[in-house]
Order: C-alpha cells, then structure tokens, then sequence
C-alpha cells in the first residue's frame, strides 16, 4: 500500500519545484504546531511565577510565529489545490494516450466500462492525495517527527504515554488493513463488474429493448450492487471498530498524562506549564494521528483502485518507438515482407515466415479460411504490432527504422466495421487530414458516393452522428469510411473485409467507390469478391499463417492447388448488379430517415 502511494508522490515531478517550496511551507507549519504549546506552557508558567516581561516575551514570540504559519498556511492552500488539478488533468492525458496505444488483443480483453473507471476513479483519487499530502498527509508526519523528541526533553515519562499512544494506532491500523485487505479487493473488483455490465447495456439498447430485457438487466445490476454491500459492509464494520479504539485509546492517554502530571507536580519533576504543555502535545497529537488514521483508512480504500490505474500505465505497449527516427516522407509503395513471423501468443504464431513483394501501384488479394491470418499480416505492415522476427520494408526501408507517425501518414485502411465517432460527419472524415479544406471534403465523399445522403442530413456534413456511427445504415457508414480513406490520399491502402457484411446491390454501390480509391496504389485486399481476386496482380493465399500460394489468378487456378479448390467450391462471391429501380440499395436501410 505504501510502495503504491510513494509512486503517487513521485508523480509531482514534473512540478518538483512548487512542491518542493509547499514542503517548506509545510514544514514551517509543522513548527508552528508543535511550538504553540511549549509557548502555552511558557506563559503559564511565567504567569505563575509573576514574571510578566517573561510572559509578554513568549506572547509577542507567540504571535510573529502565528502570523508566520498563516502566511504558511496561505500559500499551501493557494497553490496546492493548483497543482493537484494540473497533475490530475496531466494524468488523465498521459493514462489515455499510453492506453489507446495498448495491443488490440489488450483492449479485446478489458471492457471499456471498466477501462473508464478505472481512469475516473484512479485519477480522482490520485488528485485526493496528492491535495492531502500538501494539507495534511506532510504537516502530520513533519509535526510528530519534531513534537516527540521535544517531548523527550521537556519530560521523558510524560513523553512515553504519548509515544505508547502512537504505537496503539499503529498497532490497531496494522491489524484492521490486514483482516479487510482481500474483502475490500474483492469489493473493487465487484464495481468493476457493475461498470463493465452497465456500459454493455448502454452499448446494446437496441438489443435490450428489442428482446424485452430492460426488467432483467435492471434486475441484474441490482443484485450485482447488493453483491458488492455484502462485500462491503464487513469492511467498513472493521474500520468502524477500529476509530473506536483509536477514539478510547487517546481519550485515555489524555487521563494518564493529566494523571501522571499531577504525581510528577507534586514530586517536583513537572511545572503546571510543563504539564499544560503535554496535555496540548497530546491534543495535537491525537488530533494529527486522527488525521493520520483517516488518511491510512483512505489509502486503504483506495489502493485497489489505484493498483488497477498502474497496472494499466505499466503494460507494455505492442510497438516500441525508438525516438529521433527519421521522417518517411511520401512514400512509392513498394512492399517487401521478408521471412516474417508474428504470434499474439510465443507458442502458437499467427503468422509464420512469411515471403512476398509487391511493386509499387499493385493490387494484392489476401485469401484463405477464416483464422489463417490475413488482418494480422495487414495490421504489421502498419506497425499495429511488430514482427517478432522478420522484416517488412516499403521503398526498401525498415518500417521499424522510420517515425511511426510517418508511416502511418503513408497507409490508408478503411475496415468492415467503419469505425465512426460520436462527431460531425466532417470531424470523421478529416480523421487522416485534419487540415482538409471544404471542397477537399466534398471532393472526396463525392468519389466515395456519399456526397448526396449527407446533404440529405439535417446539418449536412455538420451532422453529428451516434456513437459508432449507428444512426446511419451499414451502407453509409462504409462510404463515409471509404472518404475518409480518400481524402487522406495515402499511397498504401488496405481494405480489410470493407464489404463483407454488406448486401449486393450495396456492395455493388461501394465498389464504384472502392475502385476509385484504389487507382494508383498499392493495394492490399482481403477478398472475397470474385472481380477482385480475377483482376488482382498478386494472390496470396493464407492458411494458419503461412503463405502456401501466391500469383494471379489464372495461373493458380492452373495449378489446382488450394486456391483452385477454394475457386471451385464458390467461396468468392460473384458481382453484384446494383438495381436500377428507385429505393434499391443498402439493405433497403437509406429509404428510412436517419436521425443524426
């Protein structure tokens, strides 16, 4: 727990220098606590004595280090709060860009439920320490770490109840942290649960509703919640007991030292000053190991949640980029895959040795059953993971040895899910060139024949469309992703199963617009279509991630190989013939209006 809060802490780097002046501060006020009652102490006993100059100079040093802790106390309270809400938006920032650039066989596995919640409520908690580290957390550590030796000065006995006091606490702390640790682990894990379920919920109204589970899911959570207060209760009775001891345990340590002070009065070994000292030591004290108390019962609480931040921060992301590499510029086209193996899993590899070129403005078909590797092939070629032996070259250069953002400028993909954002048309298709110009836009979703059903929208290309791009028909939404291939004008593209899912006529539609997108460029298609395989330069035919085939397609339909048995059984789809009759195309979708 105290490993994951020193990391906490050393996230205030970035801003050593203001946290470093806060500790200072801090430090002043913890001087200011501990010496307010020793002057207590000092002025009754000057009083008692009736030396008043003695008593006044106590007073008037009373009050120039009072006004010192406030000017302390100002500046912790102005710029602490500053800079836990920049640490915190900082956070967040470096959480989201190091987590959308995790593996997708990472993202496959952890729901975007729980993802969010992990960044809401481990960011939120981060800003909650950080806040209480400049507040309290240093204030309560520097304040006993001077009060106690002070303490055993003025009166080693006196000072030994209080040091029994914070031995009690941490005794107490120790043993509730250990009895509630793994029910409390439990109890994240549970709410993690609720996020994930609710979030697929709210992804899959349609179906919800559709098949009347609203009471169901409904009823679901809610015992998923009764779930979690059963895990939780039993938590919070351990640390309920456990501020009850801490509660009895100062309530006597005050009796014993107003006790103990009055037996060592009246044997001449304590000054009612001295006493009066320690019985405001020992408020400060309970009062700060209170503080303390609550801080170590936050942290507890909070460490799940935390831990599940970091664990996210720490995995490893699937491309590593080594910095300074140089710019790709605009690349030819020309692709060489040279003995490439890849394997989600070291055991099982997805991909084995594979061998192929491709000139620049070739078209390449990537067939083979389902599982045999041809989107992971694809997706190394645009660094979405790195070969884990083998090279991949374009124009003769080391995808590895270049900048990957260059890289990526260079490739277009338009995939069968579309991909669409909870934006304006126009934010989704400038995704590769935000910089586009209006004409280029429209350009573009001309060549695409998307043109025509976006002026039809209510705001045109300032529509904002639903998430994933769900108010529009599946006929739509592959335009806008072909435009959007389109107007990034890369001289690479890949066209990952983009009409698989679609109807023929269209299908029929989108191939118009696909076939404008492919003109001069090296093309990589995993195909389906019977025109695309016949008209392809180059066929590769894929099974368990070796390349067993590749050549055109006369040549290997000659060959009777497992190209030819693929050709013969019909597994590539003829050309569709788009219907002329008024209303056709889509699935019949775009004949009903398209809320945005």
């Amino acid at each position: 727990m105290f490993t994951i809060y020193l990391r906490v802490i050393k996230l205030l780097a970035p801003e050593k220098g203001l946290a470093l002046v806060l500790v200072i501060a801090n430090l002043a006020l913890a001087g200011v606590y501990f010496v307010e009652p020793w002057l207590f102490g000092k002025v009754v006993d000057a009083l008692a004595s009736q030396v008043h100059t003695d008593a006044w100079y106590y007073i008037e040093l009373w009050s120039a280090i009072g006004l010192g802790g406030v000017l302390a106390s100002v500046l912790v309270s102005l710029h602490a709060d500053r800079l836990a809400h920049r640490r915190r938006l900082a956070i967040i920032g470096d959480f989201f860009a190091h987590a959308i650039a995790l593996p997708l066989s990472w993202h496959g596995e952890h729901h975007t439920g729980k993802l969010l919640r992990i960044l809401h409520s481990g960011s939120s908690n981060l800003f909650g320490i950080w806040l209480g580290f400049f507040r309290d957390h240093l204030v309560t550590v520097l304040s006993i770490a001077v009060m106690i030796p002070l303490a055993l000065r003025m009166n080693w006995k006196l000072a030994a109840l209080m040091i029994l006091l914070m031995t009690t606490f941490s005794v107490f702390n120790a043993i509730a942290m250990r009895r509630t640790s793994k029910a409390q682990d439990e109890v994240e894990r549970l709410h993690n649960a609720i996020s994930e379920r609710a979030s697929d919920v709210f992804g899959n109204v349609m179906v919800v509703q559709s098949y009347t589970r609203v009471a169901a899911e409904v009823g679901d959570l809610r015992g998923m919640m009764k779930d979690v207060l059963k895990a939780q209760y039993p938590v919070l009775t351990g640390w309920a007991w456990l501020s009850v001891a801490n509660r009895t345990a100062s309530t006597l340590t005050i009796v014993a030292i107003f006790a103990l002070g009055a037996s060592l009065n009246g044997q001449g070994e304590a000054s009612v000053g001295t006493i009066v000292s320690f019985v405001g030591f020992a408020n400060l004290l309970i009062g700060r190991l209170e503080q303390f108390a609550s801080f170590i019962s936050g942290l507890f609480f909070q460490t799940p949640s935390l831990r599940d931040f970091f664990n996210v921060l720490d995995t490893p992301a699937a491309v590593r980029e080594i910095p300074g590499m140089p710019d790709m510029g605009t690349v030819r086209g020309e692709v060489h895959f040279d003995n490439v193996s890849f394997g989600y899993d070291a055991k099982r590899p997805a991909i084995r040795n594979l061998s192929f070129h491709v000139p620049a403005g070739a078209t390449v078909a990537i067939v083979g059953p389902t599982g045999s590797g041809k989107t992971t092939a694809l997706s190394l070629l645009y660094r979405v993971y790195d070969p884990s032996s083998g090279t991949i070259t374009i124009d003769g250069r080391d995808i590895r040895q270049v900048d990957l953002n260059s890289l990526r400028r260079n490739i277009g993909v338009v995939f069968q899910d579309a991909g669409l954002f909870y934006r304006s048309i126009a934010d989704n298709l400038t995704l590769g060139r935000p910089d586009a110009k209006p004409a280029d836009i429209e350009a573009a979703a001309r060549a695409a024949e998307a043109h025509n059903f976006i002026v039809m929208k209510p705001d045109g290309y300032a529509t904002v469309i639903s998430e994933r791009g769900r108010s529009l028909s599946g006929g739509e939404r592959q335009r806008l992703s072909i435009a959007r291939a389109m107007l990034k004008n890369a001289p690479i593209l890949i066209l990952d199963e983009a009409t698989s899912a679609l109807d023929n006529a269209t299908e029929a539609r989108i191939q118009r617009a696909l076939d404008t997108l492919t003109r001069e460029r090296t093309t990589f298609v995993i195909a389906h279509r019977l025109s695309t395989v016949r008209n392809a330069d180059l066929i590769l035919v894929l099974r368990e991630g070796e390349l067993i085939e590749q050549g055109r397609y006369d040549d290997l339909v000659r060959q009777g190989g497992v190209f030819a048995e693929l050709d013969a059984q019909g597994r590539f789809v003829a050309d569709a013939q788009e219907s002329d009759e008024p209303g056709t195309g889509d699935a019949g979708v775009d004949l009903e209006p398209n809320p945005a």
